[in-house]
């Protein structure tokens, strides 16, 4: 959410001990047990990329450019982009929401109905249906160079598309844009 590269991320643990024995190599040609200080400050083994640490100076970096209010503004606006994004769709014709109620964070999930699908009852011939309709438009969406939305089934939902809005410098008429280009990509099948 914030922007920086994955190799700020940190994955802490409770357990004591677990990350060294998850990725513990005994590599004596980087881990010397001879050395003049204490073996536990070797933190290679107890870390997902051997001995390379996070690289916090990044973040550290971009905290000092953006600052925490501008970290703060980053985030917000892809939360209030979600939202517009919930406001718009949730009750236009053609789409369906996955989850009921307003998303909890920047993912949207929902579903593309084209017209020859509004009018079947929901059944199992519909769903089946519906779950190609992602697939297609997204195909459609790289073919054209125009826009790309992830899709995916999860459980008994079929294939939806899943809008995970990360970029601040997006704006309401991106939004707008990509709603009407799934319209268009999808009105035919």
């Amino acid at each position: 959410m914030m922007g920086v590269p994955l190799q700020c991320s940190a994955l802490l643990v409770r357990e004591e001990g677990l990350m060294q024995s998850c990725n513990q190599m005994h590599a004596s040609y980087l881990f010397q047990q001879d050395k003049h200080y204490d073996l536990s400050y070797d933190t290679g083994d107890k870390a997902l990329q051997c001995g390379r640490h996070v690289d916090v100076f990044k973040l550290w970096l971009m905290w000092r450019a953006k600052g925490t209010t501008g970290f703060e503004a980053h985030i917000d606006k892809c939360l209030e982009l979600a939202e517009y994004l919930y406001n718009i769709i949730k009750n236009r014709e053609g789409y369906e929401m996955v989850f009921d109620g307003k998303p909890q964070h920047t993912n949207v999930c929902f579903w593309y109905v084209p017209p020859s699908l509004r009018v079947l009852e929901d059944n199992e011939e519909r769903m089946s249906r519906l779950s190609k309709v992602a697939p297609v438009i997204k195909a459609r969406m790289m073919e054209y160079g125009t826009t790309m939305v992830s899709y995916q089934p999860l459980g008994d939902k079929v294939n939806f598309f899943r809008m995970v809005i990360s970029n601040p410098a997006a704006t309401h008429q991106d939004i707008d844009f990509l709603i009407e280009e799934i319209e268009r990509l999808g009105q035919d099948l």
